[in-house]
C-alpha cells in the first residue's frame, strides 16, 4: 500500500480534535503543539510551548495575563520607538478639501470645521468573532479547555490626524517581490495616487523585486498618476518581479543613497520576512524610514486575514479550467480531468474552486491525507464513478501527494522547495491503474497556473487592492514600520509582520468549508 499524502503525520499532537494546527492558532501564532508524550497528564488537553510561558488554565488571571501578552505580540512599531525627536504635524489628508497640496498647506489644511474622516489610533477590531461553546464544534478555535472567551482586538487601518512625514520630504517607493499575482498593478496605482493626494512628489518604482536594489544596470522607475492612470486594466506588474535579491543592509545602504524614506512592499511570506529584516535594519541604524508590507499571495495562505488580494481571482479563473476538464471528460466515454491548481501548502484555490464550479467529484489538497492506491484510494473511487456516472472531474492543488513524487532538495530562488507535479503523476497513475483493470478511459490533464497568475484583478480583487493600497500609505504616514496590512473580520487592520508570517494559513480539515466541499464533491476519506 502506498504511503499517506504529507499532510499532519507524526508525534500525536494536542488538542487530538484538530490535527491542523487552527484550534488557538489565530491567537497564538508563536506558539506549537507540544507531543503528546511530553505533556504532564494534568494538562494534556491544552498545553503548548512557546517563547513565553506556557499559558496555566488554573490561574485565576490567566484571562488578563495572555490578552496582556497578546497587546504585546500585536503592538505595532512606530518610529517614535527609536526615535524621539519626531513631532507629528496635522494630516495633509483631508478629502474635505480637494485642492492639491500646495507649499501653504505642508502643515495641513487649515479647516474651521473638524473633518471626521479620520482613524483614533485606540480604534480596534476584533480578531475573532465566533464563541465556540465546545472544542469538539467544527473549526472550534479554543485557547483553554473550556473554550472560554477571550477578547482579541488588533489596530483599525486607516488615516490618521496627525502624522509623522512632511509630504515635501518624503522619497517613496515600491517594488513587487516573488511571482505574479492579480491585482499586483492596482495596489501600485493606489498607492501612487493616495501618496499624491497626501502631497508626495518623489515617488519610485524599484524594477524586478529586492534584486533592482542592487543590479547597477536596473533604473528606478519614476511614478506619478499619470504614469499609473490605467495600468490596472492589465495582469502583471508594471514593476516586474524576481525573486531573491541582496543581502538586507546591502538593500538598506540603497535605500540610504537614495534617500528613501518611505518604502512599500508587495509580496508573500518570504517577501514580508525581507521586509521585516529591512525594518529591523533601519531602526538599528536609526533612520527614520516606514516600512510597510502588502500581503499578496494567490494562495490566500497568509495568517490572520480574511482573505489575500488574487485570490478571488485565481478562484474565478480557474473555473474556465474547471469547466473545460468537465466538458472534455463528459464528452468522451469513460472521460477522466484532472486540473492542477495553485497551493503549495494550502488548499484554499482548490477547495472554493471546487464549491463554486460543483463539476468537481475529487478535491485533494495538502492539509488532507489520502492514498491513490488501494481499495479505499483515489483510483479505487474513480473507477466507482466511471462505472456510475461515465465520467469525473478532478481538482488537485500542487502541493498535495507530494510524497508520492521522488523527493528533491532543489529550491527556487525564494528558499521554497521545488514541488514535483502531482497532475501528470495522477494522470500517468490513472491512465496506468484503468489499463491494469481492463476498463478504457480517457484522461485528459489541464493546468491553468501560470494563465491565472498573469489575469487582471476582478472586481472584487480591485476593490481589495485598492483599499490596501491606500491604508498602506496612509500606515505609513501615521509613522508606522515593520507592519502589514490587510482585512479580517471585513475590517481593515495593521498587523505586526512576524505575527502574520510564522508559517502559513492551512484549511483546516474541520473546518465548515471543507465540510461544505466534501459536501457537494461528495468523495470519501481516501485512507
Amino acid at each position: 500500500m502506498d504511503t499517506l499524502s504529507p499532510a499532519v503525520i507524526g508525534a500525536k499532537l494536542i488538542p487530538p480534535v484538530n490535527n491542523s494546527f487552527h484550534v488557538h492558532r489565530l491567537c497564538t501564532t508563536h506558539l506549537k503543539w507540544r507531543p503528546l508524550d511530553k505533556v504532564p497528564k494534568k494538562s494534556r488537553a491544552f498545553a503548548v510551548h512557546s517563547t513565553s510561558p506556557v499559558t496555566d488554565f488554573t490561574d485565576s488571571e490567566w484571562k488578563t495575563k495572555y490578552q496582556k501578552d497578546f497587546e504585546r505580540r500585536f503592538y505595532i512599531p512606530h518610529l517614535t520607538d527609536v526615535l524621539d525627536n519626531i513631532a507629528p504635524i496635522p494630516s495633509t489628508f483631508c478629502l474635505r478639501s480637494r485642492t492639491p497640496v500646495t507649499e501653504n498647506y505642508v502643515d495641513g489644511y487649515p479647516s474651521d470645521d473638524k473633518w471626521n474622516g479620520y482613524i483614533n489610533n485606540d480604534d480596534r477590531v476584533l480578531l475573532k468573532v465566533i464563541r465556540f461553546s465546545s472544542p469538539a464544534s467544527a473549526g472550534a478555535e479554543c485557547i483553554d479547555p473550556d473554550c472560554s472567551w477571550v477578547e482579541q482586538w488588533v489596530h483599525r487601518a486607516g488615516p490618521r490626524e496627525k502624522i509623522y512625514f512632511k509630504p515635501e520630504e518624503v522619497n517613496a517607493a515600491i517594488v513587487t517581490c516573488g511571482g505574479l499575482c492579480p491585482g499586483l498593478n492596482d495596489v501600485i496605482r493606489q498607492i501612487v495616487i493616495t501618496l499624491e493626494i497626501y502631497g508626495v512628489k518623489k515617488i519610485v518604482g524599484i524594477p524586478f523585486g529586492y534584486r533592482g536594489f542592487s543590479d547597477e544596470e536596473i533604473s528606478e522607475m519614476p511614478l506619478s498618476r499619470k504614469v499609473v492612470q490605467n495600468i490596472h486594466l492589465s495582469g502583471g506588474s508594471l514593476l516586474g518581479v524576481s525573486r531573491g535579491g541582496p543581502n538586507i543592509s546591502d538593500i538598506v545602504d540603497s535605500m540610504q543613497e537614495r534617500g528613501i524614506n518611505m518604502l512599500f512592499v508587495l509580496g508573500g511570506n518570504g517577501t514580508h520576512a525581507g521586509a521585516d529584516a529591512i525594518h529591523n535594519e533601519c531602526r538599528n541604524r536609526r533612520i527614520k524610514v516606514a516600512v510597510v508590507g502588502v500581503p499578496k499571495t494567490i494562495d490566500n495562505d497568509i495568517l490572520l486575514m480574511d482573505k489575500t488580494f488574487g485570490f478571488d481571482t485565481a478562484v474565478e479563473e480557474a473555473q474556465r479550467a474547471i469547466n473545460s476538464a468537465y466538458i472534455e471528460a463528459h464528452s468522451a466515454y469513460h472521460g477522466i480531468g484532472i486540473v492542477k491548481l495553485m497551493g503549495r501548502s494550502s488548499g484554499f484555490i482548490a477547495m472554493q474552486a471546487s464549491l463554486a464550479s460543483g463539476q468537481i467529484d475529487i478535491c485533494l489538497i495538502p492539509e488532507v491525507p489520502f492514498h491513490l492506491h488501494g481499495p479505499h484510494g483515489v483510483l479505487r473511487h474513480l473507477k466507482y464513478l466511471i462505472e456510475t456516472k461515465g465520467s469525473a472531474v478532478i481538482c488537485v492543488a500542487e502541493g498535495a501527494g507530494q510524497n508520492f513524487l521522488e523527493k528533491s532538495n532543489a529550491k527556487d530562488a525564494s528558499g521554497n522547495i521545488i514541488l514535483g507535479d502531482i497532475g501528470v503523476h495522477i494522470q500517468q497513475e490513472t491512465k496506468k491503474y484503468f489499463k491494469e483493470v481492463g476498463v478504457p478511459a480517457d484522461v485528459k490533464y489541464i493546468d491553468p497556473t501560470y494563465m491565472i497568475r498573469a489575469c487582471r484583478a476582478n472586481a472584487s480583487d480591485g476593490i481589495l487592492c485598492t483599499v490596501l493600497g491606500q491604508n498602506a500609505v496612509h500606515g505609513a504616514f501615521a509613522g508606522y514600520s515593520g507592519i502589514t496590512v490587510g482585512i479580517c473580520n471585513t475590517h481593515y487592520v495593521y498587523l505586526p509582520i512576524p505575527e502574520v508570517i510564522s508559517h502559513p494559513k492551512v484549511v483546516d480539515p474541520n473546518s465548515r468549508m471543507w465540510h461544505r466541499c466534501l459536501t457537494s464533491t461528495g468523495q470519501p476519506d481516501f485512507l
